[in-house]
């Protein structure tokens, strides 16, 4: 393991953390979006003109 201080561990606890909450929320998200168009597709699209 490299010699690092303990301010860069934490730093990288902290990015390594931040990185699976920001996946685990693009997952969420993309999950949502599939799932509520996937159910009512005409609906949707009258309703949301930005279609994403």
């Amino acid at each position: 393991m490299p010699q690092l201080s303990p301010l860069n561990w934490i730093f990288l606890f902290l990015l390594f953390w931040v990185a699976i909450l920001v996946m685990s929320v693009l997952i969420w998200w993309s999950k949502k979006i599939y799932f509520s168009t996937s159910t009512s597709k005409v609906s949707s699209v009258k309703e949301n003109k930005w279609n994403w």
